[in-house]
């Protein structure tokens, strides 16, 4: 490999006795965003769906079996796009592989706007969730590999950031084509969301490529540009870790990546796998995708049913989540990535309990009392607002920067496949559940979900504050009682 060549003759510095001074600069917050504006397209996709699938109801007559399975698909289609992208980013580098979602996207979007059928509605989902899927795992990787030490979390929540951004957007779509005849609303809301995808692919192009993935091609220069211009503080730092890593991986480790995570993993590996695989699945069996997209039904049920409140109420709920993942990625390199992460999914439990004591009553009376009304409303904005804290931008942060070099994008695309597939699987069967057992009983049971969610966050360890090649260290072989021995270890080693 040409990593070997170029970095048998390189210099590799004590990095001991080093102290990173870098921080943000104007170029490195430039290209994350670029980078992160990606994940508008699935933000834009949930929250115009959630207003766009009424219309198509009306339209097309499909049944609620069929409505989950057109809300759902995109999320399960996603599936062969994250599980693609990891390789994909290997082969053709994070940045292109940003465009090539981004283009894929833009198909589906078209191919959704101008369906003649259902069947030709779904297989557009289909098309569009393979964008997203590439999408969701490449932003995080690009933006944490790029990133500099000290304000990582910030920038590698900024896809979560934007996701929220786009459901805002997808809302306010919503609210805005409302009054447009609705066998054509519901085409436009979808269709324009190729616009963004053609600016995002054009702007993306110009970006430079992971110093990582430069390193891992023996490409030295070039990494090294790209890092000074990132943060020059701590270029020569930055660049002497991933030389070294690579070094290191491609003489030790022979072995190909997928035996590597699931035949014959070391115990850090299968760690880091744990936490990876386990904040993914925790993002999406809270119900936040659910709840999103299904959230004027739930309006509904609360007797809010002139459609243009409905959107109005979720706009707010845009607002509300918007606000606190901005919020959240301000604060995430400062408190820390577990006590975040803790924070939101115990407000998620409490804010879910509400919910479904608000929805119980409401599934009971003939009346609809207010403050019942009222607590849904809150408990809703809380939920998704307790999401954006913790689950939400922290599943990209953690699963983007635990795994080693040569295991980090086939990895963490592993990981957001799980994501893809438990978001799919709730938001196909929301609906049919909630009929059985009622929207109350349903979000109890999410709420269940979300104080193991909160445990699970207890034994994660702290990253915060490490480099992307030092996470190795606090996953090492160690016998440990808690994750608070990890954290502790990893601390003391700064």
């Amino acid at each position: 490999m040409a990593t070997n060549t170029v970095v048998s003759g390189l210099e590799i510095k004590s990095l001991h006795s080093n102290k990173r001074s870098g921080g943000m600069n104007g170029f490195s917050l430039a290209i994350a965003l670029l980078a992160s504006t990606n994940s508008i397209l699935l933000g834009y996709d949930i929250g115009v769906m959630s207003g766009a699938v009424l219309y198509i109801k009306d339209t097309m007559k499909i049944s609620s079996v069929q409505q989950e399975i057109l809300v759902g698909l995109l999320n399960v289609a996603s599936l062969i796009g994250s599980v693609a992208s990891g390789k994909t980013s290997d082969m053709i580098g994070r940045r292109y592989t940003i465009v090539l979602a981004a283009m894929t996207f833009l198909l589906g979007a078209l191919l959704m706007g101008l369906a003649p059928s259902y069947t030709f509605l779904l297989a557009g989902r289909v098309v569009a969730g393979i964008g997203v899927g590439y999408s969701l795992m490449i932003a995080p990787v690009y933006t944490a590999e790029i990133s500099p030490t000290a304000v990582r979390g910030l920038l590698s929540s900024l896809p979560e950031v934007f996701i929220n951004v786009g459901i805002l957007l997808g809302y306010i779509s919503n609210y805005a084509l409302a009054g447009l005849p609705s066998h054509i609303n519901w085409r436009i809301m979808l269709g324009i969301a190729g616009i963004p995808a053609i600016a995002i692919a054009v702007g993306v192009a110009r970006m430079p490529e992971s110093p990582r993935w430069l390193v891992m091609k023996g490409r030295i220069e070039e990494a090294k540009r790209v890092l000074i211009k990132t943060s020059e503080a701590e270029a020569e730092l930055r660049l002497s870790e991933m030389c070294e890593a690579a070094a290191l991986e491609t003489t030790t480790n022979n072995k190909s990546v997928w035996r590597e995570l699931f035949i014959k993993p070391s115990k850090p590996i299968r760690r880091m796998l744990v936490a990876a695989i386990g904040i993914n699945f925790f993002m999406q069996a809270t119900g936040n995708d659910a709840v999103v997209y299904y959230s004027p039904e739930v309006f509904k049920t609360a007797g809010i049913h002139r459609r243009r409140y409905l959107f109005l109420v979720t706009v707010t709920m845009g607002i509300a989540k918007t606000f606190f993942v901005l919020l959240s990625a301000l604060y995430l390199d400062r408190f820390g990535r577990r006590p975040m992460l803790m924070l939101g999914t115990s407000g998620q439990a409490l804010s879910l309990a509400g919910l479904g004591l608000g929805a119980f009553f409401l599934g009971r009376s003939e009346t609809k009392p207010t403050w019942a009304i009222a607590l849904c409303i809150v408990a809703v904005c809380a939920d998704v607002s307790f999401f954006s804290i913790g689950l939400g931008p922290i599943t990209w942060v953690y699963s983007s920067e635990i795994f080693p070099m040569r295991l980090r994008a086939q990895a963490t695309s592993f990981a957001f496949s799980v994501n893809r597939l438990v978001s799919g699987v709730v938001a196909m069967s929301f609906l049919s559940i909630s009929k059985k057992i009622t929207f109350g009983g349903m979000f109890w049971v999410l709420g269940g979900i979300a104080v193991l969610a909160t445990v699970f966050g207890y034994f994660l360890p702290e990253t915060k504050g490490k480099s992307l090649e030092e996470m190795g260290k606090i996953f090492e072989d160690k016998e440990v009682d808690s994750s608070r021995d990890i954290v502790g270890t990893s601390m003391s080693r700064r």
